[in-house]
């Protein structure tokens, strides 16, 4: 007792026995039952009457001490994969890294998985010791030493309300502290993705990175670099959309973690125009996660690498190239340069193609080309990137005015602006009328002679 008063006025954290959990009730951590998804109760439930231990565990038990409703649910259990498997309709083995269950109950998903034992010396690893596969099995509290921070190693069992603690995660949440589990460079070396999740909780949490935790990372940074890049891209995404994009970013650039993901933050952050357009872009990123809508993750990662498609841009226009193809081949460099550091899908390309190719477009204003823009499937997103071009100082703001009221314009206003946009055209960009045969008289035959050719909208 002494010797545990002692260590209390001097600061110094209990030492824990890791095999015994802390036991907190309801009134102690103060999770709102309601909080809990009824499928996870459901689940947790079902391996229970089935004779095993089930509880919602991680990030879910993290959200809902914070008093978040939990976006995601995991169960971890003593019950093996394919035991899992049995006791429910809808449930898939997946992974080969790590087995985890996927228990369907309409659109909504579960993970299970069961208590991982402690890694052994045999288990496959990478010449820079990431371990590639590790499905051993063992009992709760080497599964709580294997997870990677205090605040995502805690059982909530749903049946009783209570949570169990291996770690002092509910102090460290209290604390507003991440804190890694075991020696962290080992840790980092095991899975260097452990190294992004810090960033993405540090600031989605804005708790503080513990300094023993943080410190090992500079170094080891190049590590990523080893991680298959889908796993890298995943994670990238988790962080992009977490709503706090603008804080991960500049924490991945001063941990060093950005090299070899987006190495030109480097460039574009020391740019006035392109540091203010990235800020834009994640500020209203972040704004829309939070208000609850969707993001478009071919958007954002078309904002974070513009820069980079304008300056191989303006580069092959210098060279001689028609801005429109030359449009397209500093497209390809980009999008074929970052498919080596980030495992961008098809679908995200072709998303970001589409919003880069349509800005040349935004600035031919007359004939039919603005009401076949608008028709356009990614036009909203094309226009609001136009507008962050804008905002930035990019580009004049009246063309992004413009578009906005031809955007919103009955088609009486759309002609009018139209019309407007004709008397203002530069000389350079009006077309030379064809030579015509003996002119008509107005009316005799057709539209009168004065009349402006349509634009192709190509």
């Amino acid at each position: 007792m002494i010797k545990k008063f002692i260590r209390k006025i001097l600061g110094v954290k209990d030492e824990r026995d890791p095999t015994e959990p802390v036991i907190l009730g309801p009134e102690q951590h103060g999770i709102d039952p309601k909080l809990v998804s009824n499928n996870a109760v459901r689940v947790t439930q079902t391996l229970q009457e089935a004779g095993f231990k089930a509880f919602v565990v991680g990030g879910a038990v993290r959200d809902l001490l914070l008093g978040v409703k939990p976006k995601d649910f995991d169960i971890a259990t003593d019950a093996t994969p394919e035991e899992v498997k049995k006791l429910f309709r809808r449930a898939f083995i997946i992974g080969r890294r790590f087995q985890i269950v996927h228990v369907m109950f309409g659109q909504d998903l579960l993970e299970v998985t069961t208590f991982r034992g402690k890694g052994s010396d045999n288990a496959p690893k990478d010449e820079h010791g990431r371990v590639l596969r590790d499905n051993n099995f063992g009992p709760q509290h080497e599964d709580a030493e294997r997870r990677d921070f205090t605040i995502n190693a805690m059982y909530y069992d749903p049946a009783t309300q209570s949570v169990l603690d291996y770690h002092g995660g509910i102090e460290d949440i209290r604390a507003k502290v991440l804190r890694i589990i075991g020696q962290p460079e080992a840790r980092y070396r095991e899975d260097p993705v452990r190294m992004l999740r810090v960033v993405r909780f540090a600031a989605k949490l804005q708790f503080t990175i513990e300094p023993a935790t943080r410190a090992p990372i500079p170094v080891m940074a190049p590590l990523i670099n080893n991680v298959p890049a889908a796993r890298v891209f995943d994670e990238m995404l988790k962080l992009l959309m977490s709503g706090h994009a603008l804080a991960c970013l500049k924490e991945l650039r001063s941990s060093g973690l950005h090299h070899g993901l987006l190495p030109l933050l480097d460039v574009v952050l020391e740019q006035p125009i392109g540091m203010k357009f990235v800020t834009l872009a994640l500020e209203s990123t972040d704004t829309r996660v939070k208000a609850g809508k969707g993001v478009s993750p071919g958007f954002l990662f078309a904002s974070l690498l513009w820069h980079q498609v304008l300056e191989k841009w303006n580069a092959y226009r210098a060279a001689g190239e028609s801005p429109i193809p030359a449009l397209h081949l500093a497209a390809d460099d980009v999008l074929d340069n970052q498919t080596d550091n980030l495992a961008l899908q098809r679908r995200i390309a072709t998303d970001m193609r589409d919003i880069w190719a349509m800005q040349p477009r935004f600035e031919r204003r007359t004939g039919k080309t603005p009401y076949k823009l608008l028709e356009h499937p990614r036009f909203r997103a094309g226009f609001d990137f136009l507008l962050l071009r804008c905002e930035s100082g990019e580009l004049d703001a009246e063309i992004g005015n413009w578009w906005a009221t031809f955007y919103a314009g009955d088609i009486a206003e759309r002609e009018r602006l139209v019309n407007s946009a004709r008397d203002v055209q530069p000389s350079s960009q009006k077309k030379r009328p064809r030579r015509r045969g003996p002119r008509r008289a107005e009316g005799e035959g057709g539209a009168p002679v004065d009349a402006p050719q349509a634009a192709s909208g190509e």
